[in-house]
């Protein structure tokens, strides 16, 4: 058994936001692989299907982000399974856009929602870390995470929630080098990268001007005027010794 958790927001306020792609990655899993109807359950919603062999839980929190850990801790305890086989997805400032990483342990990088889970829960579950970029200030983040994805981002956010659930049976099964690896596969197949990740055009190099012709070295042009005399007086003595013979 396994629960996959997405972060977000809940109500319809916060449904397209940068910060709910928790929440989408879970829904658009729901979708693919014919779940049940989502439910109230353990502060959240839930849901229950199959992902190849594996028997998985769907959950999205509706005690909003920052107190995620309550959901999960009380899902988890009912369940009756370990930290590890919790798999949350979550927004990642610090990877860019259309880029996914997945990890185990380690820092919270700030989140809230994941703080809040490590509190309840322990700090060992695998993260599906969803890169969404940075604002570029620390003072813009929170305006940033909470405003809607662009419209120019939508196209690259659509391939990779498709990448997601169509490559969750390995996540289900514990293989996490092949889910990204099969993720990152249909993202650039998709080839909706966002305009900052697209290699820059480089114009072709201009050719190099062609070298003007050197100028004789004078040393060379004496020497040259020596071997045309020679070659003259040469030409002359052996016409006149044709003549007397």
């Amino acid at each position: 058994m396994k629960l996959f958790v997405g972060l977000g927001n809940p109500g319809d306020k916060y449904s397209g936001n940068r910060h709910n792609i928790g929440f989408m990655a879970v829904e658009r899993i729901a979708r693919e692989h014919g779940f049940s109807p989502w439910r109230k359950k353990f502060k959240a919603l839930v849901c229950e299907g199959s992902i190849g062999t594996a028997r998985v839980t769907l959950l999205k929190p509706e005690t909003f982000m920052n107190d995620s850990g309550r959901a999960v801790g009380e899902a988890m305890r009912f369940l009756k399974i370990e930290p590890a086989d919790v798999v949350v997805f979550h927004d990642e400032l610090d990877l860019l856009p259309n880029k996914i990483k997945v990890k185990s342990g380690g820092g919270n990088a700030g989140h809230n929602g994941l703080r809040s889970i490590s509190a309840h829960i322990g700090n060992e579950y695998p993260r599906v870390r969803i890169g969404i970029g940075h604002p570029g200030s620390k003072d813009a983040v929170v305006h940033y995470v909470l405003a809607d994805f662009a419209k120019s981002e939508r196209d690259w956010v659509r391939d990779m929630l498709d990448a997601i659930a169509d490559a969750a049976p390995y996540l289900a099964k514990g293989d996490d080098a092949r889910f990204l690896t099969d993720v990152a596969r249909k993202t650039q197949a998709a080839g909706n990268e966002p305009d900052d990740e697209k290699p820059p055009v480089r114009a072709k190099p201009s050719p190099a001007p062609a070298k003007p012709a050197k100028s004789p070295h004078p040393a060379g042009e004496r020497a040259n005027k020596r071997q045309s005399a020679l070659a003259e007086n040469l030409k002359k003595w052996l016409s006149q010794k044709k003549s007397s013979d």
